[in-house]
């Protein structure tokens, strides 16, 4: 099924995103948690691609596990930035040889490795130009990405929402947010993209917070900022392993609440591979849908 549709009748829609096991971990151990997680009912679940690219292979295996294991509709990311045009036609390839439907067109982030080169006459340069060459193919339900709070490259916000209408031209069938945690930045950002012309439905990306150097370390990558009273009250729970997660899923429900109540068309929630606080976290929420 087209997520296209899922949007169409669910309000909200509900959906996850995990992570394939890095190295050699075996895929089959995830079905444990995707287990949980199906439990839970989410409308989709996406499946993040690796730092360049590293996972891809997973990525599909684990998406097709998800279709046809828990008869859940995968989103596969897909990324451009270290996989040349060939490469990235061969992986639709096998993403349309594994069923998989949806795409969520990514650029990826930029290598570290200094002798790295991009853009190159062999890369797509942008995630426009991915969605633009996933839809001549016609196959594919096609997500793409934005930042409430504006992409770390881009010199301004007001350019960064350019960006992401235009994106939303090239193609794109729905959007999701970044992670945030102030929703005025989401609310804001939705309605800027409205005026601008983008009227696809957009998730609302929230990470529930469980771990403070981890959740700092993301939020400085995608530019997520700490409202002051998050920040104090996470200060005050430091030494606490365990206090600091309860508290997490509690502020990521309120956030979610109001969302709802603000009238979101869709929750994506980064479980980090935690079914466990997603099950908290959809337990707390059920009677707001």
């Amino acid at each position: 099924m087209y997520l296209r549709q899922v949007y169409a009748t669910k309000h909200p829609a509900i959906s996850f995103e995990i992570f394939p096991p890095k190295g050699n971990y075996p895929i089959n151990q995830l079905l444990e948690q995707l287990e949980i997680f199906s439990q839970l009912k989410p409308d989709y679940i996406s499946v993040t691609y690796g730092a360049g690219g590293s996972t891809k292979d997973k990525t599909i295996k684990i998406a097709g596990m998800i279709k046809e294991n828990f008869q859940i509709e995968p989103l596969a990311h897909l990324t451009c930035i270290t996989s040349t045009k060939d490469q990235i036609h061969s992986i639709i390839s096998d993403l349309s040889n594994h069923d998989i439907e949806n795409v969520l067109a990514l650029r990826g982030d930029i290598p570290t490795d200094p002798n790295f080169v991009f853009p190159t006459p062999l890369h797509f340069e942008f995630a426009s130009d991915l969605i633009r060459e996933l839809r001549k193919e016609r196959k594919f339900c096609i997500g793409a990405a934005f930042y409430p709070e504006g992409h770390i490259e881009a010199p301004n916000r007001e350019i960064d929402f350019k960006n992401v209408a235009y994106k939303a031209k090239q193609g794109t069938d729905f959007l999701i947010s970044q992670m945030f945690f102030d929703n005025a930045y989401f609310i804001k950002s939705v309605k800027k993209l409205r005026e601008m012309g983008v009227n696809q439905p957009i998730s609302a990306g929230i990470m529930p917070i469980t771990n403070i150097k981890q959740i700092q370390r993301i939020a400085d990558l995608c530019g997520a900022t700490f409202p002051p009273n998050l920040l104090k009250e996470l200060k005050t729970r430091a030494d606490n392993p365990k206090h600091v997660e309860d508290f997490g899923i509690q502020y990521a429900t309120d956030q979610i609440a109001d969302l709802l109540n603000s009238g979101v068309e869709g929750i994506h929630i980064y479980t980090m591979n935690k079914p466990r606080i997603a099950e908290k976290i959809i337990q707390n929420i059920r009677n707001l849908r």
